[in-house]
């Protein structure tokens, strides 16, 4: 194909309109089998299953999160800050690629089954494998992708408390959910950014616009990704997978596909990861087909536990789910657990398939972390908790934690019956 018909692809987004491809290599990755596996994996997970909406994929968010990034750098040249189309080039696969190393249901698989390497590791490592697919030519983008690079704001427009990764996931999970209190003024913030001293700052006229998004993200948090019945169909998932697992590791018989095989059977560490190709290989063949096809041949697995908890994903007999500030009183959770062994026949551990407590943690703005910087008319610089007049620091820098307490619905502690 001709290169000059490659520079010129788009996509029509539903967010943003057509979005162009910025050049032949960034097209080339979009292309390679290892992206287009993003198309096979929700961005969501489960959250479809409160917000029937919500079946985007990380192909979306990784187009969205482009086209984002190629806006940010040409405000930032019309504003006389030198990049080159090399550093240009870096950024955008950087951010394209910031996600490729995600698994199906991604933390619902980081706790069960790939337990041991983060998806940020893997991405790292299918970066570092296509770099040499393509003759060196990710080396910048990795430099970026690692905050290994000398001008720190690429990074920072790449992974930081205001990145065009969370401008573009807020929007879209916004409008696919239809929760508009995600809804951000991604525009108005890109065209506000600037550089100083190296570092990416928000000029002050966009300050609104931020504190829109400190909000926007926080409300989100608890209206979706933190939603209590999201936390209950993912909790659920998770002790699916880790039964699979539990049984996998005694060697019992169980249909998966093979990429699902692989890890299901297997402990595998950071460095084996590293070390082995093959490995990152089958990781790359992974995707919700592999979980969700498992599971519905699951529902008629001998194993009692595993087959229950199946057939509840499936059918969206979900968890009943309590959520609260403070935790739940042991006493509760020992009677819910005897009266599951009871109803349910189960030996020892098994019962904390059926009824468990953890908590959630909800972080609107941390200053302990890259700042968000505001530029004020006359030329200081501030951290955004400081310069903001309607957001003091007590309020958005305090971690919110919440308890939950996860049962069968049929299930009632013997007060209750």
């Amino acid at each position: 194909m001709n290169p000059s018909i490659l520079k010129r692809k788009i996509f029509n987004d539903p967010i943003y309109g057509f979005i162009t491809v910025p050049d032949e290599l960034t097209f080339a990755l979009i292309d390679h089998p290892w992206f287009q596996r993003l198309r096979r994996i929700k961005q969501l997970g489960l959250t479809n299953l409160v917000y029937p909406g919500a079946l985007h994929t990380r192909f979306h968010h990784a187009l969205g999160a482009m086209h984002l990034m190629t806006e940010a750098i040409e405000v930032l040249r019309m504003k006389g800050h030198e990049i080159s189309e090399e550093e240009a080039q870096g950024a955008t696969v950087a951010i394209l690629l910031h996600d490729i190393g995600h698994g199906p249901f991604s933390h619902a698989l980081e706790h069960s089954i790939v337990s041991h390497i983060s998806h940020e590791k893997i991405s790292e490592l299918f970066m570092t494998q296509l770099n040499v697919e393509f003759d060196g030519k990710l080396s910048l983008a990795i430099k970026i992708f690692r905050n290994q690079y000398k001008k720190k704001f690429l990074y920072q427009l790449v992974s930081s408390q205001l990145d065009v990764d969370r401008l573009d996931y807020l929007k879209r999970d916004s409008f696919f959910t239809g929760v508009s209190e995600g809804i951000v003024s991604s525009d108005r913030i890109i065209k506000m950014l600037n550089v100083v001293k190296g570092q990416l700052v928000v000029e002050v006229k966009g300050i609104y616009s931020v504190e829109k998004f400190i909000i926007a993200r926080r409300l989100m948090y608890w209206q979706v990704y933190l939603h209590k019945t999201v936390l209950s169909a993912e909790n659920l998932l998770v002790n699916i997978l880790s039964r699979a697992k539990e049984l996998a590791l005694k060697q019992t018989d169980l249909f998966c596909t093979p990429a699902l095989h692989t890890f299901l059977y297997g402990r595998f560490s950071e460095k084996q990861f590293s070390e082995n190709s093959a490995l990152l290989q089958a990781f790359s063949e992974l995707d919700d087909n592999d979980i969700m096809a498992s599971i519905k041949v699951w529902t008629k697995h001998p194993d009692k536990i595993l087959s229950l908890l199946c057939r509840n994903l499936v059918d969206r007999h979900l968890y009943r789910i309590e959520l609260q500030k403070k935790p739940f009183q042991p006493d509760l959770i020992a009677d819910l657990k005897r009266v599951a062994r009871r109803k349910y026949k189960l030996k020892g551990s098994e019962v904390n398939y059926f009824v468990f407590s953890a908590n959630v943690t909800n972080d609107t703005y941390r200053p302990d972390k890259i700042s968000i910087n505001i530029l004020l008319k006359d030329g200081s610089v501030l951290d955004f908790s400081n310069a903001s007049d309607h957001l003091g620091i007590d309020v958005i820098s305090r971690t919110v934690k919440k308890f939950f307490l996860c049962c069968p619905k049929d299930l009632k502690a013997p007060d209750a019956e």
